[in-house]
């Protein structure tokens, strides 16, 4: 018969360490890293809600400058002196209108009846194988110039003295006469200008 002997003792086995100081270690940077993580967060959160506080206080104070400026322009008491410049103006524009009236009335700028008679004695006198195709009436037509064209060159001198009885013309005479061969190919037609003297009633 025989016996076994265990030699065997627990306490010789190596004991394992369930907190030793690197698992430690790697807890604490574990931890930081979770802490600065977490940290970074909620300051981006808090600098992103004071980015958003500041614009909400921005648009609070534009609309709150806006409804004082909307308030000023359409209080009663704006809309008064506003009513009382323009009534202002007008009168203003009324008084330099009735000014002007007066002045031309008086005769005081000159000639007050327009050139629209000066163009119905042009057309009065014209006949066939004359006709005008320009004129300039300066100031107060006190230089009268014409342009014109003719099939008879000789029938200008006439329609000058036709011209010289209107009463429109009276004291007006054509000083200077031009005439020359048309530069179109119509052949036969004669252009001329005329140039008014100075009005003899004027200052010499």
């Amino acid at each position: 018969m025989s016996q076994q002997i265990n030699l065997f003792n627990p306490v010789f086995l190596k004991q394992q360490k369930l907190f030793s100081l690197k698992a430690m270690l790697q807890g604490l940077v574990l931890i930081l890293l979770v802490s600065s993580v977490f940290y970074g967060y909620a300051v981006y959160q808090v600098s992103e809600l004071s980015r958003q506080s500041e614009e909400s206080t921005v648009r609070f104070n534009a609309e709150q400058a806006r409804v004082s400026q909307y308030s000023a322009e359409f209080s009663p008491q704006q809309a008064n002196q506003l009513l009382e410049a323009e009534i202002s103006q007008l009168e203003k524009q009324e008084a330099e209108s009735r000014k002007t009236i007066d002045a031309l009335r008086s005769g005081a700028v000159g000639n007050t009846a327009g050139f629209s008679e000066y163009m119905r004695a042009f057309a009065r006198q014209a006949r066939t194988g004359l006709w005008l195709t320009g004129f300039h009436i300066a100031g107060d037509a006190a230089q009268i110039s014409l342009s014109g064209a003719t099939t008879a060159p000789e029938s200008v001198p006439a329609y000058i003295q036709r011209l010289g009885r209107e009463g429109i013309m009276q004291g007006k005479s054509f000083s200077d006469l031009n005439m020359q061969a048309a530069t179109t190919t119509t052949k036969g037609v004669v252009e001329f200008t005329l140039n008014s003297a100075p009005d003899k009633g004027g200052a010499p």
